[in-house]
């Protein structure tokens, strides 16, 4: 989700070919420019570090990773020549050394897949990317993909074969394995792992071309503000419009709505943009201006829950907390109606979706009963107390400007109150909000914000316990809660590896009640992005899941 062993290495090369000359833009290209709006700034530009939907959104203007899936939800190659299936004989099934059934899968890079400077992307820079990947000083994640490949064999410049100890239903989904520029990344890795992700040439020297091998480079940043990208020279793929995309970082949502209609910006781009209530009502007014689209997807609304904190460790105070709210209330009248309650993380647009979970609903009597069992008994101002005379208080976070979120962190501290639950409201910029307080696990208490995921995405990363960021291993992994349970822990072991989806069913049935029973976290609801074009834009299609439209940015077009 957001969704982050040494061995030889050849010598990068000496020399490295001539740009190729860029293509003539189509002829219906009669701008040049293209400004989009979004409501967060990256914490970093490094593929494989941290993740933010404000980074991904940005770099898949100027990068392509080998696979990922497209607006049908089907995987696809982008770097690769084609994708490894058994079928195709590129993927094929073998004994890992563990002795469990393995899979060797063999990709080949693009023969014109060619980095900003002119030189290839080669065998070399997955080579480099797994080595620095599994080294847990790097804290590049995710680790568990980068475990698992024990074993790569470099067949040619452009091929290689990739050796899994796990044959999983996604052995040819490599989407967050991230080719890194060897030649320019390697000397700064190897000289020292622990300090590179502070030391990387992706937020120290951004516009260098050769970190770039997407249809645009960015060419200028200016930090927490704007980036600037233009096309890529040696981009030998479908020339893109536009000479040049500015991305803006408009973080309150009200000041990005207002540049839209001030003209300063053309586009807000709807993984990042305004709320849904927000849009809806601009449609209102906009229609003849813009165009809508209301992308329902795999993105889910929630309130990560810090477990280490005492209070919250009590299950029952967090089954409380849910009982204590009315979620479709918040649905219905922010976004009316349509945006559908989450019962856990899994969207109903996945097949694996089971209606029947039972689930906390809103329950103001269940809220008040559990309370009193976990202790806590009203104080003479209405808030809770436990035996020692502490207040059941707590804090609530979340991505500063968002109307949408300071509106329901608002509704929810009402309806809390109720309850006899102080809450008191700290937001911070979404660049540190994600870079450092959630990343860390800094928050003390609750922490509202949202995942987006890939179709059938086994959430590892967000529930294993091995994924729990700690310092010794540079805060990589997402589990920020600090949830803890052995079945779960087995079940996302075992789903992978269980190829016959009917098979899987019930495991992902279990992962389902676990989630609602133990509630590391808080659902909220699945969320609808509001995508607002001008209506001389098109080709843009949005995916509903965690692989930005912007991956297909040189189908974008002028319409004539």
């Amino acid at each position: 989700m957001r969704v982050a062993g040494a061995v030889a290495l050849a010598a990068a090369l000496a020399t490295a070919p001539a740009a190729a000359q860029p293509r003539e833009a189509p002829a219906s290209a009669t701008r040049e420019q293209l400004t989009i709006g979004i409501t967060q700034f990256p914490s970093t530009f490094h593929p494989a570090i941290e993740n933010m939907a404000a980074k991904s959104y940005i770099l898949g203007l100027a990068r392509r990773p080998m696979t990922t899936y497209d607006a049908e939800w089907a995987l696809t190659c982008l770097l690769c020549a084609r994708l490894p299936t058994i079928e195709n004989g590129d993927a094929v099934p073998e004994t890992a050394p563990n002795g469990n059934p393995g899979i060797r899968v063999t990709y080949r890079i693009r023969d014109d897949a060619t980095w900003g400077d002119g030189s290839p992307v080669t065998a070399e820079d997955l080579v480099f990317s797994w080595t620095a990947g599994r080294e847990a000083a790097t804290g590049m994640g995710p680790a568990e993909l980068y475990r698992s490949l024990h074993r790569i064999v470099v067949v040619d410049e452009r091929t290689i074969t990739l050796h899994f100890d796990k044959l999983t239903f996604a052995y040819n989904a490599i989407n967050d394995f991230q080719p890194l520029p060897a030649r320019l990344e390697k000397p700064v890795w190897e000289a020292d792992p622990r300090g590179y992700r502070t030391r990387t040439l992706y937020d120290r020297e951004t516009t260098n071309p050769g970190l770039w091998n997407g249809p645009y480079r960015i060419t200028a940043v200016q930090a927490g503000a704007s980036v600037t990208l233009e096309r890529n020279e040696a981009w030998k793929g479908p020339a893109p419009a536009f000479r040049r995309i500015t991305v803006r970082t408009i973080e309150n949502t009200t000041a990005l709505e207002a540049a839209l209609l001030a003209g300063q910006i053309d586009m807000i781009g709807g993984e990042l943009g305004l709320s849904l209530d927000q849009a809806l009502a601009l449609e209102k007014r906009a229609a003849s201006r813009f165009r809508f689209h209301f992308q329902p997807g795999l993105v889910y609304e929630h309130l990560d829950v810090n477990l280490d904190i005492p209070t919250l460790k009590d299950a029952r105070v967090r089954r409380a907390l849910l009982a204590a709210i009315d979620r479709q209330q918040i649905v219905d009248r922010l976004f009316e109606g349509r945006q559908p309650v989450a019962r856990t993380f899994v969207n109903p647009l996945d097949w694996m979706a089971d209606d029947s979970i039972p689930a906390t609903g809103f329950d103001p009597a269940l809220a008040r009963r559990l309370l009193e069992e976990a202790g806590w008994r009203p104080g003479p101002d209405g808030i809770r107390r436990n035996d020692a005379g502490e207040r059941l208080s707590l804090e609530l976070m979340t991505t500063a400007g968002n109307r949408s979120r300071e509106l329901v962190q608002q509704v929810l501290q009402g309806m809390w109150r109720q309850a006899g639950i102080e809450v008191r409201i700290r937001n911070e910029p979404p660049r540190v909000f994600f870079g450092e307080t959630v990343s860390r696990r800094r928050f003390q208490g609750l922490a509202l914000f949202a995942w987006i995921s890939s179709p059938e995405n086994v959430p590892r990363t967000i529930l294993h316990s091995s994924e729990i960021p700690r310092e010794e291993t540079n805060w990589s992994g997402q589990n920020y809660t600090g949830f803890r349970n052995a079945e779960m822990d087995e079940l996302i072991e075992r789903i992978p590896v269980t190829l016959d989806k009917d098979e899987r069913r019930p495991m992902w049935r279990r992962v389902q009640e676990i989630y609602a029973e133990e509630l590391p976290v808080l659902p909220l609801f699945f969320r609808s992005d509001a995508h607002i074009w001008p209506r001389w834009l098109e080709g843009v299609r949005p995916t509903g899941h965690l692989a930005p439209s912007t991956l297909w940015v040189e189908q974008w077009r002028v319409a004539r």
